[in-house]
């Protein structure tokens, strides 16, 4: 199977985003020919037992009554053999054949993806009807699930027949089928669906990030105290003369606007800010620092290994803005680029194996060579 493969039909990229992205829900037959689940149902398991991975299993019982659990799990046989979903966000981050379930969606930039979130569901499994504030595609792994999905319908009512369950009252389906291995979803924001399984099934969900306006702002008033910066005061000398003294101006209200908005207008430190936010991630990662640091001469001497791979951990966020200061960020952190580092700072972020001859081209320069030295000591990436 050929993830990176995935079978438009009579649609492409352009027209996806043109007609459906976040305006309608699609789904695709067989998007992935000959699909096989990246991670089995008891390696999922295996990561819902760890304390540090995220996950929950979302049950009910015949009278309706809904129940959440938390992980990490000890063991799941008190759930029986219907009626349950084990769920495990950023599974991604720890599989990297799941990683690699991101390829085809490289028409959309990186920095929108959140995760892949992996879920287990037993026969009539699932979490019941629900909105997402997020774009989701859904690849359909193992096993069969019914899924219904709505248009935006503002008449809905919020049902929370559990205090960790947010749901929905019922609508009317626009999508209604039944989904097989490598068939694909796609549900835009607000759209309500629920998918019910037929058999024991596996889904692949790949979410998006779409951070609120009061998310950004406060994460940039954040970074504005961390590095000392906002700390001027408003001022006014051209003031005049009042007439009115209890009124706010139209004139007060665009100076104090225009005085806020400075920060913004730096253009530098906004770049540090935007890229280091975009890439930070929202889930636990494998960071793999070395014991011993690395440095120039000992990259050399691992150099001299013929099958030498670096690799990238998997899940990691990485991005490059080229506007005013080349910059490389990964996981949140930046590092400052010119134009001999700028090509293997975009290998480093399309997050490819590097080969040993690939990185000796790159060792010539110092600059390539404290770069990567620089993410190996980080754990960013890792020599396999």
């Amino acid at each position: 199977m050929n993830i990176e493969s995935l079978n438009w039909g009579d649609l492409t990229p352009e027209i996806f985003l043109a007609q459906y992205w976040q305006k309608k829900p699609l789904l695709i037959k067989n998007a992935f020919a000959n699909f096989q689940d990246s991670i089995t149902a008891d390696e999922l398991a295996g990561l819902a037992m760890e304390a540090e991975i995220e996950s929950r299993i979302v049950s009910v019982n015949g009278e309706g009554d809904w129940q959440v659990d938390h992980g990490p799990f000890e063991d799941f046989s008190k759930y029986g053999e219907s009626d349950w979903t084990l769920l495990v966000q950023a599974v991604n981050n720890w599989s990297r054949p799941t990683h690699d379930l991101l390829s085809p969606f490289a028409f959309i930039p990186n920095w929108r993806i959140d995760d892949v979130m992996v879920s287990f569901s037993t026969q009539n499994g699932g979490v019941g009807a629900h909105l997402d504030q997020y774009d989701v595609f859904i690849i359909q792994g193992s096993g069969k699930r019914r899924w219904q999905i709505g248009a935006p319908d503002g008449s809905l009512k919020t049902l929370l027949p559990h205090p960790d369950l947010k749901q929905v009252s019922n609508f009317q389906p626009v999508i209604d089928e039944i989904t097989e291995a490598g068939d694909l979803l796609y549900i835009p924001p607000n759209h309500p669906h629920n998918g019910v399984s037929i058999e024991n099934s596996v889904n692949f969900s790949i979410g998006f990030q779409a951070p609120s306006s009061q998310e950004l702002w406060s994460n940039f008033a954040d970074k504005l105290i961390d590095n000392n910066l906002g700390e001027q005061r408003f001022s006014d000398p051209e003031r005049a003369l009042s007439q009115t003294s209890f009124n706010i101006t139209q004139h007060d209200k665009q100076q104090l606007k225009a005085f806020m908005l400075q920060q913004l207008d730096q253009e530098a430190f906004y770049e540090q800010f935007i890229g280091q936010y975009l890439t930070q991630g929202h889930h636990a990662l494998e960071i793999l620092v070395p014991v011993n640091d690395i440095d120039e001469n000992k990259l050399l001497d691992i150099l001299s290994e013929p099958d030498i791979l670096f690799m990238p951990v998997s899940g990691l966020k990485a991005a490059i803005i080229n506007d005013n200061h080349s910059t490389l960020f990964i996981n949140g952190e930046s590092f400052a680029l010119d134009k001999s580092t700028l090509v293997l700072a975009q290998h480093l972020a399309q997050q490819k194996p590097l080969t040993t001859s690939e990185v000796k081209s790159f060792t010539d320069c110092l600059k390539n060579t404290q770069l990567l030295t620089n993410v190996l000591n980080k754990g960013y990436w890792y020599i396999d």
